[in-house]
């Protein structure tokens, strides 16, 4: 199992876009931390995710 924001989620094995792909996030408007770590945009494709990683996403918002 793969944590995502604290939520225990199966997706151990899918790479973050895949993981991505699933949910309503914009791929555009995020951040995506991994173990502590940043997970850059252009490693969303090669980045598999294992059993017992945890994921924290943030999403920007705009506004004014």
């Amino acid at each position: 199992m793969v944590k995502v924001n604290g939520i225990e989620v199966d997706a151990v094995g899918k790479t973050v876009s895949e993981y991505i792909a699933t949910t309503e996030y914009d791929p555009k408007r995020i951040a995506v931390e991994r173990n502590g770590d940043i997970v850059f945009k252009s490693q969303y494709d090669v980045t598999v995710l294992e059993d017992g990683d945890s994921l924290e996403i943030v999403s920007f918002v705009g506004g004014g």
